[in-house]
């Protein structure tokens, strides 16, 4: 019987085999203690020259570091063992040797182990991340599904810019056209809700950025609600309903990755509805009162948001910024026109903006003049501004970026580990 290294709890007793690698070894005279991995867990097997018998156990003398092999053995429990189970090993076969391999158990440094990404993966701490990043993009999915939105999906090449034109990759599109890999999705997004209402968009976008921040990733995974007939207190309570379910999930179902990781889960459990909410205003008097040198009508750098969201043991909404830093589809405040109705949610503990978005400017004359004074080409947006000509109703939404969100929950210190392939300024390999 096969059986995964997650599941041997429910085998105490029984006998199966387990298909991996070597992850690590040891020996004591008689006795090889392995490690093994078979994509679902670590587990310690005890092989011992009595059960196995001397031929095997010698050719187990010098297996090397992530040999593939199949095992055979029964699970008993032990509560000094990392799952709180041991195998005792009665066959081992070798699948495929490993030579020199180039990850050891010392220090590495970063660059060396991005070149090594492919195998880097492989270790515990990598694989918890990973296993995390899929429990939060499983639970946004869940969240969205279980309340009526639909997931429509939007181009990855696009004509235009999304909020201009500087921070694009452009793409040949066959012989006489440039196309654009997509930053956002949500102008689509907002005709798709025109449709359907509640929808959300989820996949890789594109910043090209020459930015070196430990926050920044040049491809990164971003989901995108977007609701008709929607004000910006929506999108808040919204926003702050799906962070509450991830950060509740992630607890409930990965808490032995965040073990391996040592995240102090106390800071997450404390993640629970409502969250602060401040204007800009107030946001940029803390942040004076705190030493920045910020004025207003500026937008916050990392240290502004840092600061701003390490003031909360849970994330704030900074919503109300002046209009003239935010996208030329935010809706000015009636009450105030320089502000835009938008929010950022700043996530605690130092690790910045998680979610901007707000509500969507829904006038066509008013739109025909912000894509005029942010200097847009009109043509490329006929079919956006027919939304506004064709029933135009409130509208709002907002993007989370995957990656930060995992480098929040797992507690990392740069989102290059949040992702398997990382895409950076000077990174593009493996």
């Amino acid at each position: 019987m096969h059986a995964y290294i997650e599941h041997i709890g429910a085998h105490v007793g029984e006998e199966f085999t387990i298909k991996g690698w070597l992850h690590n070894r040891r020996s004591s005279g008689k006795i090889h203690f392995l490690i093994l991995r078979d994509g679902t867990g670590f587990v310690q097997a005890v092989m011992s020259k009595a059960a196995v018998g001397e031929e095997m156990f010698k050719a187990a003398d010098h297996l090397s570091q992530e040999t593939s092999v199949i095992v055979t053995g029964t699970a008993r429990a032990d509560a000094r063992a990392p799952g709180g189970f041991e195998i005792d090993l009665k066959t081992l076969e070798i699948i495929g040797e490993s030579h020199d391999y180039p990850i050891t158990p010392k220090e590495h440094g970063v660059d060396y182990l991005l070149d090594r990404r492919h195998l880097w993966i492989r270790s515990e701490r990598q694989q918890a991340i990973l296993r995390i990043r899929h429990e939060i993009i499983n639970a946004i999915r869940d969240f969205f599904n279980a309340r009526g939105f639909i997931l429509a999906d939007t181009p990855i090449f696009t004509p235009a810019a999304c909020e201009g034109t500087t921070t694009l990759f452009p793409a040949q599109y066959f012989e006489d056209q440039t196309a654009y890999l997509t930053q956002s999705g949500q102008l689509y997004n907002e005709a798709n809700a025109m449709a359907l209402g509640r929808v959300y968009c989820f996949g890789p976008t594109f910043r090209a950025e020459k930015s070196k921040t430990r926050r920044h990733l040049t491809e990164f995974w971003m989901v995108e609600p977007e609701m008709a007939y929607a004000d910006l207190d929506d999108v808040m309570d919204l926003a702050e309903a799906l962070i509450v379910s991830v950060v509740g999930r992630v607890l409930d179902v990965r808490r032995r990755e965040l073990t391996v990781l040592e995240r102090d889960v106390t800071k997450l459990e404390a993640i629970k509805a409502p969250f602060p909410r401040i204007s800009y205003d107030d946001a940029i008097t803390m942040l004076k009162e705190k030493g920045q040198t910020i004025e207003w009508g500026g937008d916050f750098g990392g240290p502004d948001e840092t600061l701003l969201g390490s003031t909360y043991d849970r994330p704030v909404m900074v919503h109300r910024y002046p209009a003239a830093v935010k996208a030329f589809y935010m809706k000015p405040d009636p009450e105030r026109p320089e502000l835009a109705l938008g929010v950022d949610v700043l996530a605690p503990e130092g690790y910045g903006e998680i979610v901007g978005g707000g509500e969507r400017l829904a006038d066509l004359a008013l739109l025909l003049q912000r894509i005029k004074d942010h200097d847009l080409p009109q043509e490329a947006f006929e079919w956006y501004l027919d939304l506004r000509r064709y029933g135009s109703v409130p509208h709002g939404g907002f993007g989370m970026g995957v990656e930060r969100v995992v480098a929040w929950l797992c507690g990392l210190e740069h989102v290059r580990e949040t992702i398997p392939y990382p895409r950076m300024l000077n990174r593009l390999y493996p």
